[in-house]
């Protein structure tokens, strides 16, 4: 039997971390405010202020993540004046010269984002998720997150083409390509990067909340259970939640009060709740 814990700090993520020792988190998992949004909750960030603001907390975040483990960002750029803003690209090249690896870019598809349009442009109804690593080699659990082959197999390994043989003799080791009659009477397969989740609707008074599934998701593929996850920019909780779910350790950090209260509250129900009267909620149980 081991101990599970799960902290809710309030503050600044930039300075709450410097509590927490070096190499300590396997996974950070979050969604900060984007640019110049979520201005009567966290008064919004300039778009030209935006890169210089994030670098002093992910500073933190390259320090306390352990040499195995992975960043992932949810965020996604904005629209001044009819053209698409370059925060979040220049982010990406910001944070390479501070050492992290731009690993992979992973896409969330809203499928349930409703119809609509401007003059210049349609509906956006995906984010990036983007991962960033300190070193090449990390924790990766991809059997975790495998999906239903579905018809997959029926159709396309039903006849064998020129092209798949030439996959077959490939060195390269790219999932079906290695080898796709390898697939054959397989019920699961790798999912692509594309992640095809609805948005939240009931979002648990927050401005921003995301789905369960998208924490979820990551906390699966790149741990297990006993690691820690930190959330920097947790607001009403929903990374804590589903990590206390999935039997891992958490840590989540917000400057509002109301949502650290709103997290802890959703992290207490069947178990005691500490509170240290300094803003720091702490579950504990034994699993």
């Amino acid at each position: 039997m081991r101990l599970q814990e799960n902290k809710i700090h309030t503050g600044d993520c930039e300075i709450v971390l410097k509590d927490y020792p070096d190499d300590f988190f396997d996974l950070i998992v979050t969604s900060p405010p984007y640019a110049d949004s979520r201005k009567n909750t966290y008064g919004g960030i300039p778009p030209n202020e935006y890169v210089e603001w994030f670098l002093k907390k992910s500073e933190q975040f390259l320090r306390v993540l352990k040499p195995t483990g992975t960043f992932i960002l949810n965020i996604k750029e904005k629209v001044e004046k009819g053209e698409r803003h370059t925060y979040v690209l220049e982010l990406i090249l910001a944070l390479r010269q501070q050492g992290w690896l731009w690993t992979e870019e992973f896409i969330w598809h809203k499928k349930n984002c409703h119809p609509g349009k401007w003059p210049n442009r349609f509906r956006d109804a995906w984010e990036r998720c983007l991962q960033f690593n300190k070193n090449r080699q990390f924790n990766m659990y991809q059997e975790s997150v495998m999906v239903p082959m579905g018809q997959w197999a029926a159709t396309r390994l039903k006849k064998l083409g020129k092209n798949d043989v030439v996959r077959f003799d490939s060195q390269v080791g790219s999932g079906f390509g290695k080898n796709i009659a390898n697939w054959v009477g397989r019920d699961k397969a790798y999912p692509s990067n594309v992640l095809h989740l609805a948005t939240e609707t009931g979002n648990r008074n927050h401005s921003a909340a995301f789905p369960n599934a998208l924490p979820e998701w990551f906390i699966k593929l790149f741990t297990l259970e006993g690691d820690w996850v930190l959330d920097p920019f947790v607001g009403s909780g929903t990374t804590c939640i589903v990590a206390q779910e999935l039997g891992r350790n958490s840590v989540g950090i917000d400057v509002l009060p109301e949502y650290t209260d709103m997290a802890a509250e959703q992290l207490q129900p069947d178990e005691a709740l500490l509170f240290d009267g300094k803003g720091t909620y702490e579950t504990r149980r034994k699993k």
